[in-house]
């Protein structure tokens, strides 16, 4: 894509309102997307996420435990890593979503650690029209997940349902 996305829609004289992601008719494969802002991980969402999701791996939330293995320290589950990943490409990739239809190729390349700032970005791998459902089509991206020093730390790949353009329930909804 070489034109600019818009990021506000004219509402009125003067008056704008935010708007997030991008319809079906705006993805190109081989687009990519940084997704700002990055976001510094802390040992209570670590601790948090881990007891929610009722993961009773110790290395996740027992410092002693954890100061006895290779890491010395608590590591961040990786579930959380791949949904504060997958949250921070909403804005862009799916906020005009109809579902997820899946997540594959997960991969944890590095660990990561409290104190450690992420980025995101994703590229479009592909897309193509939906067979049963005309006003929608099908987007894949890649996304990858790097810490504050640029090692990459996750990659996965996301396959969506995205609404084409004029279609969304947007309007009935005063977005």
């Amino acid at each position: 894509m070489t034109e600019s996305l818009p990021a506000y829609k004219i509402v009125g004289e003067r008056r704008f309102r935010e708007t997030s992601g991008l319809y079906f008719e705006d993805f190109e494969p081989g687009d990519v997307y940084e997704h700002r802002p990055g976001r510094t991980l802390l040992d209570v969402d670590n601790v948090w996420f881990t007891l929610l999701t009722m993961n009773t791996q110790q290395v996740h939330f027992d410092a002693a435990y954890a100061d006895k293995t290779e890491w010395k320290k608590l590591l961040v589950d990786s579930t959380f890593t791949l949904a504060l990943l997958t949250g921070m490409s909403v804005r862009t990739v799916s906020a005009k979503v109809v579902a997820n239809l899946g997540w594959d190729k997960v991969k944890a390349t590095a660990p990561v650690f409290a104190g450690d700032t992420l980025y995101a970005e994703s590229t479009v791998l592909s897309k193509r029209e939906s067979k049963s459902r005309p006003q929608q089509g099908i987007v894949t991206v890649l996304t990858r997940g790097v810490n504050q020093d640029g090692a990459e730390v996750m990659s996965f790949e996301r396959t969506m349902l995205v609404y084409r353009r004029g279609q969304s329930p947007e309007e009935a909804a005063n977005y």
